[in-house]
């Protein structure tokens, strides 16, 4: 349990403007890359396998299959280095679980989710 302090804190740091992500889903996250004095937006595309803390530790797994390898990425979804979070397709409701870490080891045809197809609009994030 949180102290109602830090929680008061916190709030200010929220960004209220990120759509709302599930386990299941296909996103596509920017993130701000800093490389010496330069910045770039690098986009990683991949389906979320789990979501975990709250407030400003609220973080999301992304995994995708890049060269037939698996990367997986952890995202601070409040931190000022996400630029927006588009959802590309929402999984449907046969997901009954909260981590879908049984993923990692499907391949082909069998890592695949049944989505919804939906159109999103990217959010992006006020902070800069």
């Amino acid at each position: 349990m949180r102290h109602p302090l830090i929680i008061e804190v916190e709030k200010s740091f929220l960004k209220q403007d990120l759509p709302d992500v599930r386990v299941g889903d296909s996103v596509s996250v920017a993130v701000k890359i800093i490389e010496g004095t330069k910045q770039r937006i690098q986009k990683f595309d991949g389906m979320v396998l789990a979501i975990n803390g709250t407030g400003t530790g609220k973080t999301i797994t992304v995994r995708k299959i890049s060269s037939g390898v698996g990367v997986e990425r952890v995202f601070l979804i409040h931190s000022p280095l996400i630029e927006a979070i588009k959802i590309l397709s929402t999984g449907k409701a046969l997901i009954r679980r909260s981590k879908l870490y049984y993923m990692r080891e499907r391949q082909g045809k069998n890592a695949r989710i049944k989505y919804k197809v939906t159109s999103h609009k990217p959010v992006k994030s006020s902070a800069s």
